[in-house]
């Protein structure tokens, strides 16, 4: 029998490799950018079409590299950041296995132009599927410019599974954001089909996350620094009332190496215990300096995961300090002794003359047993030592009422138990109902077999879900028109995804026109969103629909329409006329879903005269 292991081709090794290196046009722009920081730049371009896959260009004025150089880069382990194994322990350049320039060489039609600034020449190579096709001296600047076109040309499979150009730009920003917020000594700037999406000058931190995230951040971030003999730590974290339904403005940085961290995360987390909301999420941009000698990087093919040699006390470093500067930086209200109602001022003594005795009136001869002609008595003025025939308040009842809260299992637990049909539940005419609202949170109704209970906010997000989605399928959105438009500035990945929901988001009511440079001008809404801030409805819209999207995987539409309904409606604590509650549980049975929220709870619970009955018979 004949040998059968054989050694594959380069090219063939490193389409394979390519494959956990270059995931998609984000991995590309990553590796091309780090690059470039590597090669000790300070003004970095990056261009895009067709979201990275017609063309990924990054143009750099770092040192640029020789003839030889050039042509080892696309060589597989070629690198100039390490020698030895030793050297793994001592890294602080971004790349070091020299697999990023031979793997993206493999799957895509590459050209590098480079010239030192020593040189009076520089450099041209042109490869297709690891082929060199050029090789030529050419006049070029100082630095690096490396073009890649068509990528995954030649692994079709691959290109079928990138997702459609949105969600590969908004992936490209993330990369790009991460990239810039390690690195704000350097200029920045990125275009995209001729558009500039970002111009990033050389700053400090704190502006550079403003020109990032949006100028609203910068009344958001809370300063946090910590030096200890095993870390370093500096940034910013968010202030609680800022936080956030999605993850995405979060960031950590090892050795300004962006890192993917569960462990760390929860110590902030922590830092935040009984600040946040329940499921929300705080920004924060940490940077930890360490010994490169203490950590391991080498553990996944993105360089986004670290060992660390003593991981419980960096936790418990990075909880503390974020801890102390949330208490130190203006969390809680603050008071301005400088006003006029200070409380110095509001507790200065008046002089005793002008102090006047209280004095207690009431009438000695009320009898709750007597006719009320006899309680209308003028009163008379008694010592108020008389205790024992001290009034009883009109509202003395009130005194021994008990509050009872159904638990949410509870709740679950009895739905099961309940089989009253929705016929029976809805009483024909409106003005027959016998309606109350219970601690502005539910609603009350008498039925035939007893009464029901309706969550008021689950019932009304029920009613906008299905009615969005009628108006999304027949575009038939009614729009209420502002008499000021208002522009919206957005984060340039929010702007990406509202640009690609436009559309549906027209259909909805909403009378938008782009603005330019991630501004959108507003000059309507839904009609049924009255008295809306156009800037926090578009936020949280946005918010909710990247939190269902990466929670739930729904449909666009239903995405969309399921987004908008849970932010527009009436919230629990609401309080609501007669006519408010009679058109609510209208709308409600009218739906195709009365009986379950969009979160797959009960919104009605029935109650009927034989459990009560049973409850009082014990």
């Amino acid at each position: 029998m004949s040998d059968i292991i054989q050694l594959l081709p380069d090219a063939v090794a490193n389409q394979i490799a390519a494959g956990e290196v270059v995931q998609r046009p984000a991995s590309a722009v990553k590796e091309l950018v780090e690059n470039a920081i590597d090669s000790g730049a300070d003004k970095i371009q990056l261009i895009l079409k067709d979201a990275g896959k017609a063309l990924i260009q990054v143009i750099d004025n770092g040192c640029g590299m020789s003839l030889t150089d050039a042509r080892m880069c696309f060589e597989r382990h070629a690198t100039s950041k390490i020698k030895k194994a030793e050297d793994l322990f001592a890294i602080r350049t971004m790349g070091f296995r020299g697999e990023a320039m031979a793997s993206i060489a493999a799957i895509a039609q590459v050209e590098l132009k480079t010239r030192r600034v020593e040189d009076e020449l520089g450099t041209i190579i042109e490869i297709e599927g690891s082929e060199i096709i050029k090789q030529e001296p050419c006049q070029c600047n100082a630095g690096t410019s490396v073009c890649i076109k068509n990528l995954f040309y030649n692994t079709p499979a691959r290109r079928n599974f990138l997702k459609g150009n949105s969600v590969e730009t908004r992936h490209i920003i993330d990369e790009f954001q991460r990239v810039a917020l390690a690195n704000p000594h350097i200029f920045f700037t990125m275009h995209h089909d001729g558009q500039e999406v970002y111009h990033l000058p050389a700053t400090q931190l704190k502006q550079r996350i403003i020109h990032l995230l949006g100028n609203q951040y910068n009344q958001r971030l809370v300063p946090v620094e910590e030096d200890t003999t095993i870390i370093k730590l500096r940034g910013f974290v968010g202030k609680p009332e800022f936080a956030r339904k999605t993850r995405g403005e979060q960031f950590f940085f090892v050795n300004n190496r962006f890192i993917k961290d569960a462990y760390l995360n929860h110590a902030v987390m922590t830092a935040f215990e009984e600040l946040l909301p329940d499921e929300s999420y705080p920004l924060y941009v940490l940077f930890i300096e360490i010994d490169p000698s203490k950590i391991d990087i080498n553990v996944h093919p993105t360089k986004t995961e670290i060992k660390y040699q003593d991981e419980k006390a960096i936790y418990m470093i990075i909880r503390s300090a974020v801890k102390r500067s949330l208490g130190r930086y203006n969390i809680t209200p603050t008071i301005d002794f400088d006003q006029e109602n200070s409380i110095e001022h509001l507790i200065t003594p008046k002089p005793f003359e002008e102090i006047i005795q209280p004095s207690i009136r009431f009438n000695a001869d009320f009898n709750p047993f007597a006719p009320e002609a006899k309680a209308d008595r003028a009163p008379s003025s008694r010592p108020s030592g008389d205790y024992q025939k001290t009034p009883i308040p009109q509202n003395w009842e009130t005194l021994y009422e008990i509050s009872k809260r159904d638990t949410v299992e509870q709740q679950q637990m009895e739905v099961h138990n309940k089989s009253i049909e929705v016929e029976e539940q809805q009483v024909s005419k409106s003005s027959e109902r016998q309606l109350s609202q219970i601690h502005n949170r539910f609603i009350l109704s008498q039925i035939k077999s007893g009464f029901m209970l309706v969550s008021q906010q689950a019932a009304h997000e029920r009613v906008l879900y299905e009615r969005f989605l009628q108006q999304l399928d027949s575009h038939s959105g009614v729009s209420q028109q502002s008499l000021f438009p208002q522009s919206v500035t957005l984060n340039a990945a929010d702007y990406v995804l509202l640009k690609e929901l436009l559309n549906d988001i027209r259909a909805l009511g909403f009378d938008i026109r782009e603005f330019g440079k991630n501004t959108v001008v507003v000059e309507g809404i839904p009609a049924e969103l009255p008295n809306a801030n156009e800037h926090e409805l578009l936020e949280h819209l946005l918010e909710g629909f990247k939190n269902n999207q990466s929670a739930l995987k729904l449909d666009k539409r239903d995405n969309l329409a399921r987004s908008l309904a849970r932010n527009a409606a009436i919230k629990a604590g609401t309080k609501l006329s007669l006519e408010e509650m009679n058109i609510l549980i209208d709308q409600l049975f009218a739906c195709q879903m009365p009986n379950i929220s969009l979160g797959g709870k009960p919104i009605i619970i029935t109650f009927t005269l034989t459990e009560l009955l049973e409850r009082f018979d014990r």
